[in-house]
């Protein structure tokens, strides 16, 4: 009896000294987990590889690091009472296509808005048609085919399409799409907008497009976090004016790319935000500072202390030499550029750098290298398959530039863009942090492979 009373003793301390062990180390875990920043209460930000948010997939039984985008814009369509209108480049998730299609059926306006290359099913694809894809566009294809095929037999059957193609979700359930062409022309250079309008009172403004790649992750990688992007939710009458204005232009008027009247940017207050917003392209005929690059340039000029970008690419001269300018002021300059373009000749991430490539032996006519580069840009080190997808800028800690723009001279001059300036110091520490979690990984510098080629120019180029 005496030795099965010291066991059952032992027995409970060995429990309680686990539970306890275990307890801590949960503490310790969730300690480690960086902390969610406020929220501004009219502007949310979210970003699909946030460290301090989690997920489980729609599609997969997989959790995933990162906020949620595709949730946020299903939530906020489902929320709609009289209209929804999207603006998006391509759209390939079946639960947004499933939501505009119910809000549809409750009798609620629905507009859709497509780029023309991306406004027709994969799946009625002929073999022809995929035997003339280039090989980037195969591979696409190809995540889309293993995506749609939920039973794995290598067959798309009719069920699995009307479940998964979501071009043949919105034309199954009847919701109006137009693309870039509805206007008989050759339409803009590329309908390369992200917004979505929900009762005349809530946008959401992303840098990602609605597909797995750009969201969730590449349905084949399993350690994909999809390419990097923010998405930022509005409550705002004022900011939805604005851009239905746009929405408009293109919907009622089918006016496109250039055929839209040039205008100027427009700002609000909002809460604590001041907020400036301004769509492209502009006329190369007009004053450059009239453009959406001349007002990032112009935002970019007020930078006293630092400047920190993270974009998928730099290839606008004019506001390289503007940045120049402020780091010769004593502007601290950090900068991230998506890998797959970072080191071409035609990149200002070169610039920077105080170096140049040249292109069947010659430089860009406006090249220019800064006379002093330097050691604080480069590319982030992400996910095998992931792109750097955002267009960010913090300016001091307390001014974010974003949205659908690149920043190059085809954004500024032919594409369908927002631009979108927002001066709050809570929603630019969401950016910033951000930012820094890109750049802790980041190889900065010049790599060795470009010093190599630069020298390999000088020889064989005479």
């Amino acid at each position: 009896m005496c030795w099965n009373h010291t066991l059952n003793n032992q027995l409970r301390i060995y429990t309680v000294l686990l539970f306890l062990l275990t307890a801590c180390k949960q503490v310790q875990l969730h300690s480690d987990r960086p902390q969610a920043l406020p929220q501004d209460p009219l502007i949310q930000v979210y970003f699909n590889h946030s460290e301090f948010s989690e997920y489980q997939e729609n599609y997969r039984p997989l959790n995933r690091q990162g906020d949620d985008l595709e949730k946020e814009i299903v939530d906020t369509i489902l929320q709609a009472k009289s209209t929804v209108d999207v603006a998006v480049q391509e759209l390939r998730l079946p639960r947004i296509a499933q939501a505009l299609v119910a809000k549809h059926k409750e009798g609620l306006q629905i507009r859709l808005i497509l780029e023309n290359n991306y406004s027709f099913p994969w799946s009625n694809l002929t073999p022809a048609q995929i035997a003339k894809m280039t090989p980037r566009e195969k591979g696409r294809y190809q995540e889309f085919y293993t995506f749609v095929d939920i039973n794995k037999d290598k067959k798309l059957s009719p069920e699995e399409i009307n479940q998964r193609d979501a071009l043949v979700i919105l034309l199954n359930g009847k919701v109006p799409i137009i693309d870039d062409r509805k206007d008989a022309s050759q339409g803009s250079d590329l309908m390369h907008h992200k917004f979505v309008i929900v009762d005349n009172r809530i946008v959401i403004l992303t840098s990602a497009n609605f597909t797995l790649s750009d969201t969730t992750g590449d349905y084949s990688n399993n350690q994909s976090l999809g390419n990097a992007n923010n998405l930022l939710k509005i409550d705002s009458p004022e900011v939805a004016n604005i851009f239905a204005e746009e929405f408009n232009l293109m919907w009622n008027d089918k006016k496109f790319g250039l055929k839209k009247p040039l205008r100027k940017p427009k700002t609000i207050n909002l809460g604590d935000s001041k907020i400036t917003i301004q769509f492209s392209p502009t006329s190369p005929t007009q004053p450059w500072i009239f453009s959406s690059n001349g007002l990032i340039s112009e935002i970019l000029t007020t930078a006293t202390k630092s400047i920190d970008m993270a974009l998928f690419v730099f290839s606008e001269q004019k506001l390289a030499n503007v940045l120049e300018k402020r780091f010769q002021d004593n502007v601290n300059i950090r900068t991230l550029v998506e890998p797959s373009f970072a080191y071409r000749y035609y990149s200002d991430v070169l610039d920077m750098m105080g170096i140049a490539l040249k292109n069947k032996c010659k430089y860009e006519l406006d090249n220019h290298p800064w006379q002093k580069g330097i050691t604080t840009v480069g590319i982030p080190i992400l996910p095998k398959g992931d792109l750097l997808h955002h267009k960010f800028a913090v300016i001091d800690g307390k001014t974010i530039i974003t949205g659908s723009h690149n920043w190059s001279v085809a954004a500024n001059n032919g594409n369908d863009e927002t631009v979108i300036v927002i001066e709050n110091p809570k929603v630019s520490a969401h950016y910033l942090r951000e930012f820094e979690r890109l750049y802790k990984n980041a190889r900065v510098g010049v790599p060795e492979n470009i010093q190599n080629k630069i020298k390999a120019q000088e020889k064989n180029c005479k």
